[in-house]
């Protein structure tokens, strides 16, 4: 398991279409992908789970992947929402 907490830099936040983006980049990975905010872990994969974090810009999550692609899958991810748009 590989795990590393980021803070989202994305203007908007992780919400609606940042959301969408973001659930279909941890799809591309065959690891079971886990996002967590304050204690609180969904499915990076869910679309209704992430945007139920209601994560906004400078928040800081959790990103967690376990499986054979887990390195690349959360190095993706934290890339993702620590860019600034």
């Amino acid at each position: 398991m590989k795990e590393q907490t980021a803070e989202v830099a994305l203007k908007s936040g992780l919400q609606a279409r940042q959301a969408a983006l973001f659930v279909q980049e941890a799809n591309r990975f065959v690891s079971d992908v886990f996002l967590e905010k304050e204690e609180k872990k969904v499915n990076a994969k869910s679309i209704m789970g992430v945007m139920s974090l209601a994560i906004s810009r400078g928040t800081t999550v959790k990103i967690e992947a376990d499986g054979v692609d887990e390195e690349e899958a959360v190095q993706a991810l934290v890339e993702m929402i620590e860019k600034a748009e």
